[in-house]
């Protein structure tokens, strides 16, 4: 479970195929306090730690994994969001977030609006996922707010901290994003379809 906080950006060392799975190494500020079989949401993704030394770690995905995230699409040098998992008695700063990547999204517009930005992303609506003005969603492992909440499309705005301390600053239009809508939205979506 995590928060949607990002506690900081990784730089992506090393991707070897292994079969149908990736194993991605990334550097981090935090590998010295992680442990092996550990969660960290790598840009939304909970994946495991599967190796590690003083400076690097080593996660994998599965094939599934790859072909409904924007991971692999990565490239050694790329920069993702990371986010351990969330400690019981701390403070939700964000929202919950399972680190299951609903679908992806393609970054439509970025407008700079005095000070801060407006993304825009829009996804597939057949797939049933729904947001609403001034609910929660995951983008690409951050917790945000949805502005301009329409059918397949929806804005985020980001502050300079944000814009900064995430990915958000190396992103384009045209780039493809992970989602995770709010997990309470989706259960109250789906108890109204069983109704």
């Amino acid at each position: 479970m995590f928060t949607g906080i990002v506690e900081e950006t990784g730089k992506i060392t090393n991707l070897k195929k292994s079969g149908g799975n990736l194993n991605i190494s990334v550097q981090a500020k935090m590998t010295p306090e992680l442990k092996i079989d550990q969660s960290v949401s790598h840009n939304g993704v909970c994946l495991t730690v599967v190796s590690l030394d003083d400076k690097e770690y080593m996660v994998t995905a599965i094939q599934e994994t790859l072909e409904k995230t924007n991971l692999g699409q990565l490239h050694t040098g790329d920069l993702v969001n990371l986010e351990r998992g969330m400690k019981l008695g701390d403070r939700l700063d964000g929202h919950i977030v399972q680190g299951h990547v609903d679908q992806t999204a393609t970054c439509t517009e970025i407008k700079e609006k005095d000070g801060s930005w407006e993304f825009t992303f829009e996804y597939d609506p057949e797939i049933g996922n729904v947001t609403i003005e001034k609910g929660s969603i995951t983008v690409n492992g951050v917790s945000l707010t949805v502005v301009n909440s329409k059918k397949n499309r929806f804005s985020v705005a980001i502050i300079p901290y944000t814009y900064e301390h995430t990915t958000f600053k190396n992103l384009k239009s045209g780039d493809i994003v992970n989602l995770e809508f709010d997990v309470i939205g989706k259960y109250v979506k789906r108890l109204n379809e069983l109704s």
